[in-house]
């Protein structure tokens, strides 16, 4: 299985922490923790433009990539609902955030972008839904539809908890025939929040509905670390799925996703141990490419990341 076609050879900047920025740090209201309303009004996809134009600054400063992630996590019927969002206002907002990021892209100083549809967990990012895999592809469907109609690069279902949804997503992009990547969190021990340990989820889906490739999001590496640690008691051939993670998103903070959820502050984190502790990573993670930030962390925290702000680069 090639782990990433259309990441090829290169090395890949992605944007950061995108709500807990524009909550903390730009002081915008984002009900259930919906970002892509923003899109429905000028200031608001000015202010979305000027976010993702911080990151395609990065990756033009350090000559990677730039993969660009819509602000869709939430858009899918269940949230969406809440929002006063009926089938039809759903498809058409979801179709807007690629093409405004098709219009970042266009302005972006870079040797190449991928547009991502980011798909979220039909529940909480924290907690396993116990969704099956044939539920979870006919709910995400038109998520995916919607990403495909509007000519995005590849689905991307970010923070999944557990490896029946996952499936689903996959199985959803392989019938629209969109590549497909997916990101699970883990808790601090580096096991799904359903308890699967992050390698046998890994091996679920290679065996069943393999995507384009795998990343990690919203979990601070050091929570990563046991999962690796644990692999490495195992043989080679057991370990091998390692390889299949081809992007990270870390949050800023070491706090447990249960703490993170009491949180009236932004924890930035330690910088120097998030830097220090992703390039460890890389190290155990041989296909990694595309890394940005997750909760806490802003452009600050992923030009760190790449070594373009006096930071420790993983590169």
């Amino acid at each position: 299985m090639a782990t990433a076609g259309l990441l090829g050879e290169a090395e890949w900047v992605t944007d950061g922490g995108l709500e807990t920025d524009l909550l903390f740090n730009k002081g915008i209201d984002l009900p259930h923790f919906a970002a892509f309303p923003l899109l429905e009004d000028a200031d608001g996809r000015s202010l979305l433009e000027q976010y993702y134009a911080e990151y395609a600054s990065i990756a033009s400063t350090v000559g990677a990539g730039l993969v660009l992630e819509t602000p869709t996590w939430r858009a899918n019927p269940d949230w969406a609902a809440q929002l006063g969002y009926d089938a039809a206002a759903l498809d058409a907002i979801n179709q807007r955030a690629v093409d405004l990021l098709r219009s970042v892209a266009r302005r972006a100083d870079v040797p190449r972008v991928l547009v991502c549809g980011v798909i979220g967990p039909r529940g909480d990012g924290y907690v396993a839904a116990g969704i099956d895999a044939e539920k979870a592809a006919e709910y995400h469907a038109p998520q995916v539809r919607s990403f495909v109609e509007a000519g995005v690069d590849v689905v991307h279902a970010m923070t999944i908890t557990e490896p029946t949804e996952a499936l689903g997503v996959v199985r959803a992009a392989r019938a629209a025939g969109v590549p497909v990547a997916i990101s699970f969190t883990v808790e601090t021990d580096g096991t799904l929040p359903d308890g699967t340990l992050l390698g046998d989820a890994i091996r679920t889906l290679d065996a069943e509905d393999a995507p384009d490739w795998y990343g990690v999001n919203c979990a601070h590496p050091t929570h990563l670390q046991p999962a690796l640690d644990a692999s490495a008691e195992l043989s080679e051939r057991d370990s091998s799925w390692k390889t299949r993670i081809a992007g990270f998103r870390p949050n800023a903070s070491t706090l447990s996703h249960a703490e993170l959820d009491e949180m009236t502050e932004l924890d930035t984190g330690d910088l120097a141990l998030l830097t220090s502790s992703t390039a460890h990573l890389r190290e155990a993670l041989p296909g990694l490419q595309v890394v940005g930030g997750c909760c806490g962390t802003d452009a600050s925290h992923v030009a760190a990341l790449w070594g373009s702000s006096g930071g420790s680069s993983l590169y």
